[in-house]
């Protein structure tokens, strides 16, 4: 009766370390992954409207440090009519 209690422990043991190979696998792929260059360069231009702009020479800041320095999004610039 121990020795078929022994064996599923050792089955047990096994699978419980497949499992956590497999999940440290996965970890390691999605880390690794994530360390690839940007799909779309901040140099080129997202729309026609900031190819127009800038075309123009008329292109407006996308952030704006604030008062900590922390950049922002500069959206009171960009939304505001132009004159």
């Amino acid at each position: 009766m121990q020795g078929t209690h022994t064996t599923s422990s050792a089955s047990h043991s096994a699978r419980t370390q497949a499992i956590v190979l497999a999940a440290n696998a996965l970890l390691i792929g999605a880390l690794l992954s994530g360390c690839q260059k940007p799909l779309f360069p901040e140099k080129n231009s997202r729309s026609q409207f900031e190819t127009y702009d800038s075309l123009r020479q008329q292109n407006q800041q996308l952030v704006i440090p604030d008062e900590f320095g922390n950049p922002q999004p500069a959206l009171r610039a960009r939304l505001t009519p132009q004159t």
